[in-house]
């Protein structure tokens, strides 16, 4: 590592501390810190939302799956047929609700819709999930930086985290927006240099080589039974459930949403989100596709990095054959692609905390002055933090297994949860045991697939199950004679605006289809 190279990670470090430290002088209270005071517009709303869906695992993983992981290659592409699909949903179903609620919660509306019981249940599940999913964010991350930089494992994670909630802590969600779309703008840089580098040193764009496997260039992969994980229908269906509930479902995602001003900016980030994604994945599989050529063209670089996990070769490709200047700057991305995870985990897991669990058990807090109110909100976010940073010190010494564990975890729940918040908002007549009891059915489900058919089934699948029987049960139960009362904003007609735009994400589903089923052609032509 250069002089330069620190120089230029010590002002990216440097520019987002400083802009959540200038963003702190406007808050006032709680609602200033954690929804912005509902004054953000779309763009940075929408930026936002995508700058979270990129951490140091996608411009690592991504090319590293395409490129030499076993049963990966270019079928990463279909997971994005998913995403518009979701926005979709999110956008016609769930987002006149949340807007209607006016929380800085939406496991508020549960309680409105179901009661207290519900919105504690998943609550816990939600602070349980995602506080340990920030500790492997941290830890993934603190492996790739301890390489490039050289540094200690426990030096990459005080560092990542003590500057994740320097800007976070004072900030509150304005800092986490901001810095967002200058995180991604770093990002998606980075793997654009990336790209230049391996194009010249390759003398020009390649063809699919021969003798390459041809599996890794197929686009589209039919199929998707038992355990193939990666083919077309578990990555589409799988993959709409499982956005369906990050997106729309999961605190840390939704709570963008309501730092608008009213739901037509939230839909226009929306649009944005869903349709600038795919560009963003396309860039990052485009650099595991040169990759395929170039480790065939460096067979000395190739046998340094055969015996390490795949997620290796990208922190190595760096180091050897980025120059001085630009490898702080690629550093820099993938440091702040950390941030953009951890500011939203950590911001969100403190604003449940103070409305879901302190309020409904103190609700003397309520009274509480403003600033007092927007201190103990910063305290809440330091704890999450620190709990953080012991989790991926916890996990420092398992490996990809306890990513791997940590993945599934995650889709056993999406789909129930995803089916609590679609039954009640399309099915008025169903009640808070019924809820209760499919939520819990379908986290029975998932379990059940886990433990006794493990990898004979898809996890993908898991979101699928998972939401089916837990809307069956809730649906099927009795004590449903009269419908439950309305929340606030449950009665919210859909303007023509969001049918539109509805419209626009689908259109641009068939797009990304045709040009996935095209590109599978020219590279099997080829």
């Amino acid at each position: 590592m250069a002089a330069l190279d620190w120089l230029v990670i010590a002002a990216t470090i440097a520019l987002v501390v400083a802009m959540g430290f200038r963003l702190s002088r406007r808050q006032g209270d709680e609602v200033d810190y954690f929804l912005g005071g509902r004054r953000l517009r779309a763009w940075p709303v929408g930026l936002s939302l995508l700058a979270n869906q990129v951490s140091a695992i996608s411009l690592v993983g991504a090319p590293a799956f395409i490129a030499v992981k076993a049963g990966g290659g270019l079928r990463w592409l279909q997971y994005e047929l998913a995403v518009p699909l979701a926005m979709a949903a999110i956008l016609i179903i769930l987002l006149p609700i949340f807007h209607g609620s006016r929380s800085i919660s939406i496991y508020r509306y549960l309680d409105e819709r179901f009661g207290p019981d519900l919105r504690l249940l998943v609550t816990l599940v939600f602070l349980a999930s995602r506080s340990l999913g920030s500790g492997v964010v941290l830890l993934a991350t603190a492996y790739v930086t301890a390489v490039c930089l050289g540094i200690s494992l426990l030096a990459a994670l005080a560092a990542i985290a003590l500057v994740a909630l320097a800007y976070t802590t004072m900030g509150g969600i304005t800092a986490d927006v901001y810095t967002d779309v200058i995180q991604l703008a770093i990002l998606w840089t980075s793997a654009l240099v990336c790209i230049i580098i391996l194009v010249r040193m390759l003398g020009g764009f390649p063809a699919p080589l021969a003798t390459a496997d041809p599996g890794r260039y197929a686009v589209i992969v039919s199929g998707g039974g038992a355990g193939s994980t990666f083919s077309f229908w578990p990555m589409l269906l799988g993959g709409f459930f499982l956005y369906l509930s990050y997106y729309g479902c999961d605190q840390s995602q939704a709570q963008r949403l309501l730092t608008t001003a009213d739901r037509g900016q939230s839909r226009q980030a929306l649009l944005i989100n869903g349709v600038l994604r795919f560009p963003i994945v396309a860039t990052y599989c485009l650099i595991g596709y040169l990759l395929i050529p170039f480790l065939a063209a460096h067979p000395a670089f190739a046998a340094r990095i055969v015996d390490l996990p795949p997620d290796y070769i990208m922190p190595h490709f760096f180091r050897s054959f980025i120059p001085a200047g630009l490898l702080g700057f690629v550093i820099a991305g993938i440091f702040a692609a950390s941030l953009s995870s951890l500011d939203s985990a950590l911001n969100s897991l403190s604003a449940v905390t103070w409305n879901d669990v302190l309020l409904p058990l103190r609700p003397s807090l309520a009274g509480m002055r403003k600033r007092k109110k927007l201190f103990v909100s910063r305290l809440l976010t330091l704890f999450w933090g620190g709990g953080a940073f012991l989790a991926a010190l916890a996990m420092a010494d398992s490996g990809e297994t306890v990513i791997e564990i940590v993945n599934r975890i995650g889709s056993a729940f999406y789909g129930p949860i995803a089916a609590v918040f679609l039954v009640g908002a399309l099915a008025p007549r169903v009640r808070e045991i019924a809820a209760i009891s499919g939520l819990l059915s379908g986290f029975a489900a998932n379990l059940g697939l886990w433990l006794f058919h493990g990898d004979g089934v898809s996890w993908l699948w898991w979101n699928v199950a998972g939401f089916s029987v837990a809307a069956a049960v809730a649906l099927a139960l009795p004590g449903r004679s009269a419908p439950a009362a309305a929340p606030p904003g449950a009665s919210v007609s859909r303007p023509a605006r969001d049918r539109r735009a509805v419209v626009y994400l689908i259109a641009w589903f068939v797009f990304i289809l045709l040009a996935l089923l095209v590109l599978d052609r020219l590279l099997g032509a080829a």
